[in-house]
């Protein structure tokens, strides 16, 4: 049997059976998966949404100490507490933050002395697949799972994950797990829980990770820059859901785009520049397809039974995290 398939085999339900060997070798790929913990100031914009203090796990992935992990776990923190392998906890900082794709990546201030997981293709994974779903503490914090879709995942933030990756069995604590495959090369990075409709099975518990091969485009731009050489897509800060087809706001951004223009809760969302809209991917699209961020967008909106136009000069969400928000009153 080929080393992939004794990797596999240890880390799912027939674990005990696996030999000596193929155990050393799973355990040390473990080892580069580590716990995250973040603190946030209470006046963070993300506070009141993500929490202040904020637990999760990271990918250990290169040589010099960076680690990546899901970008809504550090941003806006003040600290970063990392605990390796052997329980030994050091001070890492915030590096970088792509907001199109989920990904964030930190350093630790000292080395941890663990191998570095390497990256593999996730464009070769398909449904069907087995796969292996990894935290923080080794063969006893992961477990075996399969890729039960690839497909579109919307978020109400104003997000769109373009092939995503969805595992079942669901991995309670996800935030910032490793998708392994077989041959224990990284696939992906755990971003959230969702249920996911399945034919003659109904909802099915699951896990999305960010497909990997995300990264790769970006990844020198997170590390030099602190975000991808790309323009920044344009934001709006608004959180948006879809119900049959129809659009609508459920929160806005304080001090956002949004809040300027005059939106509010409960708006319905008709039109982008004079063009319907058909559910909240469009929606996004439409907006992104107008520009980079700081365009202005003209939206058909309807509250209650009044139609209006709403002009709103969108903005760059990194830019607006990093400035400090005001002081109340």
């Amino acid at each position: 049997m080929k080393k992939a398939s004794f990797f596999f085999i240890l880390v799912s339900c027939a674990a005990l059976l696996a030999p000596a060997r193929a155990a050393g070798q799973a355990e040390e790929v473990l080892k580069a998966v580590v716990k995250i913990r973040a603190v946030i100031p209470e006046g963070a914009r993300t506070a009141a949404a993500l929490g202040t203090e904020r637990e999760g796990h990271g990918i250990v992935f290169d040589s010099k100490g960076h680690i990546l992990t899901t970008g809504y776990l550090i941003i806006e923190s003040e600290s970063i507490e990392v605990t390796g392998p052997d329980g030994k906890k050091v001070k890492a900082a915030f590096v970088g933050y792509d907001h199109a794709t989920g990904f964030g990546i930190l350093r630790t201030e000292s080395a941890l002395n663990v191998e570095p997981l390497k990256l593999g293709n996730s464009s070769d994974l398909k449904e069907g697949a087995p796969v292996i779903v990894a935290g923080h503490g080794g063969q006893e914090s992961a477990i075996g799972a399969r890729v039960v879709a690839r497909r579109e995942f919307t978020g109400y933030w104003e997000y769109i994950l373009d092939n995503a990756i969805y595992t079942a069995p669901a991995y309670a604590k996800f935030a910032g797990a490793a998708l392994i495959g077989p041959d224990g090369r990284l696939l992906g990075v755990g971003s959230l829980f969702t249920p996911l409709a399945v034919p003659g099975l109904g909802a099915l518990p699951c896990n999305v990770f960010i497909p990997i091969d995300l990264l790769r485009p970006i990844l020198e731009d997170l590390i030099t820059t602190g975000r991808p050489g790309t323009p920044a897509k344009p934001w709006m800060g608004i959180n948006a859901e879809e119900n049959h087809g129809r659009v609508f706001i459920t929160r806005i951004t304080e001090g956002g785009p949004a809040e300027e223009a005059g939106l509010q809760t409960d708006d319905l969302i008709l039109k982008v520049n004079g063009q319907p809209v058909d559910g909240l991917a469009d929606f996004y699209r439409k907006v992104w397809a107008a520009g980079s961020a700081g365009v202005e967008v003209t939206l058909g909106t309807l509250k209650g039974v009044e139609i209006k136009e709403v002009s709103l000069r969108t903005g760059d969400r990194n830019k607006f995290l990093l400035m400090k928000p005001k002081k109340t009153i």
